[in-house]
């Protein structure tokens, strides 16, 4: 049993040691060094005997702490409250023990109190491991499982153990199973180690089936099956809308809502974003796995980039497409309501007019004068209503003046102070100077409304062929672009002109509107 006993001990420090060395900023190192020292001055004699109690504290100090180190595995750190509270129960069991025994005269005396406290802790920390292998995710799982049941087992040993010895029983065969189950939590912590630099000598694979996939779908499945997260999810960066998608052109949150344990991971490319992985919380204690994975991934996801890209624009592009014929259905709907209970009415109305004067010129001249004249100020009603009809088609001030002079009639009849610097290239096609003339009659119409803004910014240039209008102002920010129907639909009218519209509006920060168009 000596020799099983010093094997224990051997283990625990032995791999203390190499833990410590391999993985330096984890704490499982210094855990496994403790627990074997702790072991070997528990078994080993000492030439003084020291008091009752201190002995006690002596013989049971390597079990508290490994308790802690079979809570805090993987990471050595206990992070929750639960965890810590049940680790500094289990250093409370020991010295409340010793104290016990120090105070009642011998540890004989305190036998009940060291069951109790054996019970309590040992209880509590098998209850809370298995609470959180159950509540795991297969890859946190991956991690727990080669020390996981071990420990259990060994726990659930030490709790049978120290009641069984201090009731006078027979334990020698336990002792030794229990013996062996302990050696056995270092082997299975090295076996850990050993299956962590597997998986980073695998991404030299993940190369390879990177070269030959013959889908971009298949990277996805790669970086998966190298990471070992089958609830991965890549995210590719689509830099015209500022945002990441998938390979459908759907939005990838950074932080996906309601799900705690994910965790993002950007991946740059000369200092571009590219992608972001969406994996399992777990993986973070693998950063040097991560990195790898994401610098052979690199160039692989760069391609996919711009095919995720692309199906964004075009996904965007049937979005304002199919926005557009509703907005133009519903425009049509209403010019044709309009034209019925308005235009059409008035019509009728002049034909009848000029019959009645017809009708009673030759008997009674003079009552057929306000007649026609009725008629003739119906006519200029109806052409009234007809020119206020095709200004919400287009405005006429764009028309008489271009965007240029357009822009600046806005500006000066803005309440808000405005700064304007517009440089409006000629040429400009007529649906990209009716959007921008939206955008800023849009912008400073919500300024106006919603800013609370002591001044704002209008300009206007061209940039890398592009016209650019960027309106943003110094007010109260926090406005949310999908809370109204204006700037979702200059956003469509600008996707479908080839550009893009973004929105940004910190909480304190003020408000910007930024507007890419094409210029040919």
């Amino acid at each position: 049993m000596l020799g099983v006993a010093i094997g224990v001990g051997l283990s625990f420090v032995a791999s203390g040691l190499v833990g410590w060395r391999t993985r330096p900023r984890n704490r499982m190192g210094p855990l496994l060094l403790t627990v074997g020292v702790l072991w070997w001055l528990a078994k080993s004699p000492l030439p003084i005997t020291p008091p009752d109690g201190l002995d006690v504290v002596r013989a049971g100090a390597w079990a508290a702490v490994l308790g802690h180190l079979v809570v805090a595995y993987p990471t050595g750190r206990l992070g929750a409250s639960a965890p810590r509270l049940v680790v500094g129960l289990a250093y409370l069991s020991v010295a409340v023990v010793g104290i016990s025994t120090a105070l009642q005269g011998g540890a004989d005396r305190a036998g009940v109190t060291a069951i109790v406290g054996v019970l309590l802790s040992g209880s509590a920390i098998v209850v809370l491991q298995l609470a959180r292998w159950r509540r795991s995710s297969v890859t946190r799982r991956r991690y727990l499982n080669p020390v996981f049941g071990i420990a259990v087992v060994a726990v659930t040993l030490f709790l049978a153990l120290k009641p069984a010895r201090i009731a006078g029983w027979d334990a020698s065969a336990l002792t030794l199973v229990l013996n062996l189950a302990l050696a056995a939590i270092p082997l299975g912590y090295l076996a850990d180690l050993l299956r962590r630099r597997v998986d980073r000598s695998g991404v030299a694979d993940l190369v390879v089936r990177l070269h030959g996939a013959p889908r971009s779908e298949s990277i996805e499945v790669a970086l998966a099956r190298t990471l070992h997260d089958p609830t991965l999810r890549v995210g590719y960066w689509a830099p015209e809308s500022g945002r990441y998608v998938d390979l459908d052109g759907r939005t990838v949150s950074l932080v996906p809502d309601g799900e705690p344990d994910r965790l993002s991971t950007r991946i740059d490319r000369a200092g571009e974003p590219i992608a972001i992985l969406v994996h399992d919380r777990a993986l973070a204690e693998e950063p040097e796995l991560i990195e790898a994975t994401c610098a052979a991934a690199a160039l692989a996801l760069e391609n996919a980039r711009l095919t995720a890209d692309l199906r964004a624009r075009l996904r965007q592009l049937a979005d304002s497409r199919l926005a557009l014929l509703r907005a133009g259905e519903a425009e049509r709907r209403r010019l044709e309501r309009d034209l019925h209970d308005g235009v059409q009415q008035r019509l009728l109305s002049i034909p009848m007019t000029l019959g009645l004067a017809e009708s009673v010129l030759p008997a009674d001249p003079d009552r057929a004068g306000p007649l026609i004249a009725e008629a003739r100020n119906a006519t200029l009603a109806i052409l009234g209503e007809l020119r206020a009809l095709t200004q919400g088609l287009h405005p006429p001030v764009l028309t008489e003046r271009g965007l240029a002079g357009a822009v600046r009639e806005l500006a000066a009849l803005s309440p808000v102070p405005l700064r304007v610097r517009a440089d409006v290239p000629t040429g400009l096609p007529p649906e990209v100077e009716t959007t921008a003339y939206y955008v800023v009659a849009e912008a400073l119409a919500n300024i106006t409304k919603h800013a609370a803004a002591a001044g704002a910014k209008l300009r206007i240039d061209v940039s890398e062929g592009q016209l650019v209008v960027d309106v943003r102002d110094d007010g109260r920010g926090g406005a949310d672009p999908a809370g109204g129907s204006g700037l979702r639909g200059l956003a469509a009218r600008a996707a479908a002109c080839g550009g893009s519209l973004r929105v940004e509006s910190p909480s304190g920060g003020g408000t910007r509107v930024r507007a890419v168009l094409p210029c040919g």
